[in-house]
């Protein structure tokens, strides 16, 4: 992580890492969600279908994982020794509806919060998620109040009602084949999604090693070939001794 992103992430809060993905591999995981024929299953679901299950669709889910681009970021965030907690996907048709602001530092929610001590960011649960299709201002998708991670107040009612239209909610642009990465300590939501394509956006979230959101832990996709840093992203929650992902361990 560069002192610029360093910075960025403890102002705001979430970072945007531009290009993890080329056009190529981008169309080849929409490719491979493509053959999965679930337009029906959105249609279904009112326009918004939040669903599980990919990372056995094909390898290029896989390899999201534990992307070369992404780890060395989640160790500033998360520290060495994190794990995967859940995953899912988000797909959204055009005039799906806003996904309320949620989250925050205050009140304060033992398993998504930030610290800072000594020189060194703590972070509990963080999302990592792909875009597999353009979102920002003119199409919807992720919004957030910046700094908000921080913040010693509850987000007031005003604010949480009037979501995209108050002042201090963004919705970043992050195109396809970008990553947005937040702390759920930060205060976000979903803006009304407004474009012609559909939303996909796919998110995996990491907690620290020995933290779980649920009492339901993680099993690696059955059938699938991980390596051994993939494997240990699904180790169950604890501290002592655990493994390192990134010193003697094959990724």
């Amino acid at each position: 992580m560069t002192e610029v992103e360093r910075y960025l992430f403890d102002l705001q809060g979430y970072m945007i890492v531009e290009d993890v993905l080329d056009a190529q591999a981008v169309a080849e995981l929409n490719r491979l969600i493509d053959a999965q024929e679930m337009d029906a299953d959105v249609e279904q679901a009112q326009g918004r279908l939040h669903t599980g299950g990919f990372l056995t669709w094909g390898q290029p889910f896989v390899d999201l994982l534990d992307h070369e681009r992404i780890m060395p970021l989640l160790k500033v965030i998360l520290g060495d020794g994190f794990r995967l907690d859940h995953y899912y996907a988000i797909y959204l048709e055009a005039g799906a509806e806003r996904l309320g602001l949620h989250g925050g530092n205050t009140p304060y929610d033992p398993p998504e919060y930030y610290h800072f001590r000594n020189g060194q960011m703590y972070n509990g649960l963080t999302v990592v998620s792909w875009n597999l299709a353009d979102t920002g201002p003119i199409h919807g998708g992720f919004c957030c109040i910046p700094g908000s991670h921080k913040v010693n107040y509850s987000c007031p009612q005003e604010i949480r009602e009037a979501h995209v239209e108050a002042g201090c909610v963004v919705v970043p642009e992050a195109k396809a084949g970008s990553v947005v990465i937040f702390t759920e300590a930060l205060t976000h939501g979903t803006a009304p999604w407004q474009a012609a394509h559909q939303r996909r956006s796919l998110l995996f979230k990491y907690s620290p090693g020995q933290q779980s959101w649920s009492k339901h832990h993680i099993a690696p996709p059955e059938g699938v070939a991980l390596t051994e840093r993939q494997a240990l992203l699904f180790e169950p929650p604890y501290f002592h001794a655990r493994a390192s992902l990134f010193e003697e361990v094959q990724a």
